[in-house]
């Protein structure tokens, strides 16, 4: 092992670290909870510098767990040791690639208009009525403008500008704010939703724009227990039997049918990609590609496409 000074306080840096990605923007909500983790494991071994083979001692925990979990174990592990190293020189930091991690990303569902439709049919049938008529909304707003689940039921009444048709979303991931047009029908609909939560409700319990049957703001994690309820009574299936359509795929949908409506009016797809990025609140246009899934009209417009410019240059 090489030389230098003893860490014993390994969860003491680690706090430090998980402050100074903060500051920079980054959340780091469930990655933070594994940096700690992991630091108190070093501190129980007595370990004197983060080794290598202590990482991945700790990173194949627990035994028998899927490979795709210890590879994100180490993953996380990494990005604490590079900040480590710049403290003490004897930290070891594993390569990248050091326990091989599956492909897992999933090929996300792309809705069609009949399968949203379908979506709040379903949500309209909860109870109680302001409940039914809540995810109603929420899933249209989500599904005309590519929001965050998150981003959707973190919206407070002053962050809808219905006169001015704009919606304020506010300390989204990496700590940006941004403003989203809203087409005249949609204003409507949020208008609308407005009236009948406050005929319903006159003394807000919340600032929230989106309220639960009793007043409160619609929790994140509620969305994500109603959703795949919804998704069953609509009776829709993924091509990918393992997973079934997600909340947030209406997100890919807004991506991929914005860049097909590009194509088919002849436009410049990759100078409008920054915009595209903007609307979903991306960092840059490198991130927005993530979304944009194969699917088979839009393999075929860029097919189009390419083949037009084939010919142009002949």
């Amino acid at each position: 092992m090489a030389g230098g000074t003893a860490m014993t306080d390994f969860s003491a840096v680690a706090a430090d670290y998980l402050t100074t990605r903060r500051v920079m923007g980054y959340k780091f909500a469930y990655q933070g909870q594994v940096v700690e983790q992991f630091a108190a494991y070093l501190d129980r071994v007595g370990a004197e510098h983060l080794t290598i083979a202590a990482t991945l001692s700790w990173a194949r925990q627990p035994v028998g767990a899927a490979p795709v979990w210890w590879a994100v174990r180490l993953s996380t592990a990494r990005g604490f040791a590079r900040f480590l190293s710049a403290i003490d020189p004897a930290t070891e930091v594993p390569p990248a690639g050091l326990l091989p991690e599956p492909s897992h990303r999933a090929v996300p569902y792309i809705y069609s208009d009949e399968d949203i439709e379908r979506l709040r049919l379903a949500a309209g049938r909860l109870n109680p009525e302001h409940r039914a008529d809540t995810y109603q909304t929420l899933i249209a707003l989500i599904a005309v403008t590519g929001m965050r689940v998150g981003e959707a039921v973190r919206l407070d009444r002053d962050d809808v500008d219905l006169e001015e048709g704009l919606l304020t979303i506010r300390n989204s991931k990496f700590g940006k704010s941004r403003q989203v047009a809203l087409h005249p029908s949609t204003v409507e609909a949020l208008a609308a939703y407005a009236r009948r939560r406050d005929e319903r409700r006159s003394v807000p319990k919340s600032p929230s724009f989106f309220t639960s049957a009793i007043g409160t703001r619609v929790l994140r994690d509620n969305v994500s227990t109603v959703f795949p309820r919804l998704v069953r009574e609509a009776g829709l299936r993924s091509p990918n039997r393992a997973r079934p359509p997600r909340a947030h795929d209406l997100r890919h949908t807004f991506a991929v049918r914005c860049v097909i409506s590009w194509y088919r009016q002849g436009l410049d797809v990759e100078r409008r990609m920054p915009l595209l990025s903007t609307w979903l609140g991306h960092v840059d246009p490198g991130s927005t590609y993530w979304y944009l899934t194969g699917v088979p009209e839009l393999l075929e417009l860029v097919a189009d496409r390419l083949d037009a410019g084939g010919e142009a240059g002949r």
